[in-house]
């Protein structure tokens, strides 16, 4: 992987991450213009690296916010962590579930079969961001009503959508679940936090696994020799960085253009981004 790259992969991540347009998909969709295996091991870890950089990018630009909310105080904190937990438990559940089914089904139980195999497939790709787009328009539909806080019944729905998005890539997590709590009445203010505040514990998570992964050599297609992992390590660390800058520089607009009653378009966009990328596939 060359510097260049790495540099152009950070940034449409750090660009593309706090729209709801999937910005997993629209990296995997660059590393293939780029002439590059989205499902080879370092293109995860590498991919995962660079959520890691605009995770920490949304934690400094939503702490402010979060401090005034969530840690407001302990009574707050513990009636915010409960619904967070809830949906994330819930999320668990859902994704571990439907990736054993895409596995008995899709892969016949094939003992190195690995999720991140469907991650090259490009109408996979798109009819997920067809289904993202689709959701997104439908939602933006809902006005927002007074007092529309998270909910125990709201937060396992959220929860359950999240999970949904785990196995698919173009299955924009952050449009789904923002979109599930406009539609069930949240305000969009509350249903972006909640949204990103998942994002920030789910994370986490999610880098231990690709982590153990890239250190056992990733999918079985793609072995890795002994010592490689250094190599794949510092590429990514490098992304990780540049996608930090570019998501600080393109959080303030975007986040202000969520907010201003033009949720449809990204819906739109969607659409427009699933024909293209079944096109190019």
């Amino acid at each position: 992987m060359s510097f260049i790259q790495i540099v152009i992969l950070a940034i449409v991540q750090g660009l593309a991450e706090l729209l709801p347009v999937s910005s997993s998909a629209h990296v995997i969709m660059a590393e293939k213009l780029l002439g590059l295996d989205p499902t080879a091991p370092e293109m995860t870890l590498l991919l995962v690296m660079l959520h890691t950089g605009t995770m920490f990018a949304v934690i400094l630009y939503f702490w402010k916010t979060w401090r005034s909310t969530y840690f407001s105080s302990g009574k707050a904190f513990r009636h915010n962590a409960f619904y967070i937990v809830l949906a994330t438990a819930v999320t668990g559940v859902v994704g571990l579930t439907l990736q054993s089914l895409i596995k008995h089904i899709y892969a016949h139980n094939a003992a190195d079969f690995e999720i991140e195999h469907l991650f090259g497939n490009s109408r996979l790709i798109a009819a997920g961001l067809a289904a993202a787009g689709v959701l997104i328009i439908a939602s933006s539909r809902f006005g927002e009503r007074e007092g529309g806080e998270i909910s125990s019944v709201r937060a396992v729905v959220i929860g359950l959508v999240q999970g949904l998005c785990l196995p698919f890539r173009g299955f924009s997590r952050s449009g789904a679940t923002i979109s599930t709590g406009l539609a069930m009445g949240v305000t969009r203010r509350r249903a972006e936090e909640f949204s990103f505040a998942l994002a920030v514990v789910l994370t986490p998570v999610v880098i231990a696994k690709e982590a153990l992964r890239a250190l056992h050599g990733g999918a079985a297609n793609h072995p890795l020799p002994s010592g490689a992992i250094m190599p794949m390590l510092w590429p990514s660390l490098l992304g990780m960085v540049f996608s930090f800058i570019a998501g600080l520089v393109a959080l303030r607009w975007l986040s202000r253009w969520l907010e201003h009653d033009r949720w449809h378009l990204f819906g739109g966009y969607c659409i427009l981004a699933a024909l293209l990328v079944f096109w190019l596939g």
